[in-house]
């Protein structure tokens, strides 16, 4: 609850939607660089480390932390001369340090490449297509089986989730968020996004990096980069970890409702 005109703890100054620019035309839409844009990384600002308002300058790639004023957005428009910024969660364009919102349909590929979306005759389509897409380099992939870069010796994840990605109950789920909705779960949450992006035919690069999935899997397991593992090893590790991390969400979005438990109860790939 702030008020109009406040500045929030990260920087943003917060007005009323009423108030709030937008525009359809912005004279720095041709200073995007698509062949830089990279967004399989951890989303956190390069200079606070913050994952928190976290926006990728177009025409560098680089991300920072706000884009009011004396945020590092905002200096890295004012110094760098850099002025289109994404917000990695919203999805939003900004032109900065003008502070507007920027509304316009050439940025479409940029956002369906950070946030890939499918709808039902989407998925029907899938494993009926062979057209091949190509990356803003000209090099043509199918989407579905682009490459994964190996982030040392983590190639027997890749074989994992490229062998997951392919069960279409399982697939089907995963690239609709609104499945799993009620689950937080990082690995649950990156593990979707990870098959989306291998699925996606609008990917700026023609291989994905599995650098934040990794990470999650790193983070809560005996897994490591730089040592080898058997992919049957990691294969029985992470469908258990997935199954806990969907039902024990499932359980508590349920308690609160417990006598409508029945209508309300969410379906996992196990249950369809």
């Amino acid at each position: 609850n702030k008020e109009p005109g406040v500045r929030s703890t990260m920087g943003d100054v917060v007005e009323p939607s009423s108030k709030k620019r937008k525009k359809t035309e912005c004279p720095f839409l041709d200073t995007i660089n698509r062949q830089v844009l990279d967004f399989d990384f951890e989303k956190v600002c390069s200079i606070s480390l913050s994952t928190q308002n976290v926006y990728c300058c177009l025409v560098c790639g680089k991300y920072f932390q706000g884009r009011g004023k004396q945020t590092y957005a905002s200096t890295h428009s004012t110094m760098s001369g850099h002025h289109m910024f994404l917000n990695l969660e919203t999805c939003k364009v900004y032109c900065l340090p003008e502070n507007y919102e920027v509304i316009d349909s050439s940025l479409d590929d940029v956002v369906a490449c950070l946030r890939p979306e499918y709808e039902t005759e989407d998925l029907q389509k899938l494993d009926e297509t062979t057209a091949l897409a190509r990356d803003v380099h000209g090099v043509a992939y199918l989407p579905g089986f682009c490459g994964l870069n190996n982030l040392k010796h983590t190639d027997y994840i890749s074989v994992v989730v490229h062998a997951l990605g392919h069960v279409k109950p399982l697939r089907d789920f995963f690239l609709r968020p609104s499945n799993y909705a009620y689950c937080v779960d990082p690995l649950v949450v990156k593990f979707g996004e990870l098959l989306r992006k291998i699925w996606s035919k609008h990917n700026f690069k023609s291989v994905v990096s599995p650098h934040e999935f990794t990470q999650v899997v790193v983070a809560r397991s005996s897994f490591e980069i730089g040592k080898r593992a058997d992919a049957v090893d990691f294969l029985a590790w992470f469908l258990n970890a997935l199954h806990l991390a969907l039902s024990s969400s499932e359980e508590e979005e349920e308690l609160p409702s417990s006598s409508s438990s029945s209508q309300g109860k969410k379906k996992t790939p196990s249950s369809q």
